[in-house]
């Protein structure tokens, strides 16, 4: 990477992990605090104030992905911040599920994803933009771990209201991040040819890989309703999950150098189709482990949830790097917005699978399910066409 190229991808990275991090922090202890807040006792609305989020998000990917494009990253990025900021202030400052639900439902339209990784490709050339993507990959990786041993200490400090005082800092952060540090975007927008927002969808292998993500964040959140359970039994108590989480998470971002060797000898479609296939083997794994009937030892269930985090990452890395890729320059913020759309809404169905096969068909079968996902996704991505690395221009 060039030293440009460095900055972009830390800036930008760190844009992400600020992000992340405030909302990782809310979601292990969000449950339990909104009991605290009247209306907080109905479980439909404490699941909805929980799930909002991912549908404004979804909704509005598209939209400020295509605004990217015409406006400007940054603006769009700054803009985005300032109203996932209001959303976190509105929930700190809320005092009943209501006022939380309208907080997390207004942090969701805040939805600056898409504007990120396009602000990211265009500053980063084709041949190093698979390790730019699997450094914000990784930043969010590692903010999800840290999340799960903040929370409960800092929810004990300053309850939901003080989570979400610190999630508006923490984006205001980000704020002062873009201004001040991130690199200045590419003078592109201005003239650029106008695309076709159908292009994006028409295109075989885009479709492919929004596919993909879809399919990797519903089996993520699914398979994320069994798993601490799992781990219970094994004999960890929910406090020391982060035991497990963190060893796998950090141990599973040294094994992505096997995925930036096979992109440097042009092998980066079979990087993908191996890392979908891991998936699917942790998914056959942990339904046997469910279906035994007897408890997983925490050696296994370690194994195989780092196994899992190896393919999650190098699909992270990848997907969103072959979008950019793909797309052309005058769409890619669509083509990303697209692809984040399918990202959120993949979180949504997977939550919602995951509680329903629990509840009505119990564990097994909800691995059955993510299993055929994952297998029906190795099928139709296994038509993907190679994609050429350009050394130079962006």
């Amino acid at each position: 990477m060039t030293p440009l190229e460095r900055r972009s991808s830390v800036s930008l990275a760190l844009i992400f992990a600020l992000r992340m991090l405030g909302l990782f922090l809310v979601l292990p202890v969000f449950a339990l605090e909104a009991r605290k807040y009247p209306g907080g006792n109905d479980p439909a609305l404490v699941g909805l104030a929980m799930g909002i989020y991912g549908l404004t998000q979804a909704f509005l990917q598209l939209p400020l992905g295509l605004a990217s494009d015409r406006l400007g990253r940054k603006r769009v990025i700054v803009a985005g911040l300032l109203v996932f900021a209001a959303g976190s202030l509105v929930a700190a400052l809320a005092d009943s599920i209501t006022g939380l639900l309208v907080g997390r439902a207004l942090q969701g339209a805040g939805a600056v994803s898409a504007a990120v990784t396009a602000l990211l490709a265009d500053q980063t050339r084709d041949g190093v933009r698979t390790k730019a993507m699997a450094l914000v990959g990784g930043s969010i990786g590692l903010m999800f771990a840290v999340a799960l041993v903040a929370a409960p200490a800092l929810a004990a400090w300053g309850g939901l209201a003080g989570l979400f005082g610190l999630t508006c800092a923490l984006a205001l952060a980000g704020i002062a991040v873009v201004i001040w540090w991130v690199p200045p975007e590419p003078a592109q927008h201005a003239n650029a040819p106008r695309g076709r927002l159908l292009d994006v969808w028409k295109h075989a292998d885009l479709l492919r890989l929004n596919l993909g993500v879809f399919v990797l964040h519903t089996v993520q959140l699914a398979m994320w309703v069994a798993v601490p359970a799992m781990l219970v039994q094994a004999g960890l108590p929910k406090a020391a999950h982060w035991h497990v989480y963190l060893p796998a998470v950090v141990l599973s971002f040294l094994a992505m150098g096997g995925l930036f060797a096979l992109e440097r000898r042009g092998q980066l479609r079979a990087a993908l189709l191996g890392a979908i296939a891991l998936v699917l083997a942790v998914q056959i794994g942990l339904g046997l482990l469910a279906g035994t009937g007897s408890a997983p030892t925490l050696w296994v269930l370690g194994g195989v949830l780092f196994v899992f985090f190896c393919g999650f990452n190098a699909l992270e890395a990848s997907q969103p790097s072959l979008v950019s890729r793909m797309a052309p320059a005058s769409l890619r913020g669509a083509a990303l917005g697209t692809y984040n759309t399918l990202q959120s809404l993949g979180l949504f169905a997977g939550g919602a699978l995951g509680g329903a096969l629990v509840k009505w068909a119990g564990v097994p079968a909800l691995f059955g399910v993510t299993s055929a996902l994952c297998a029906l996704w190795l099928v139709l991505g296994w038509g993907l066409r190679p994609v050429g690395r350009s050394s130079g221009g962006h």
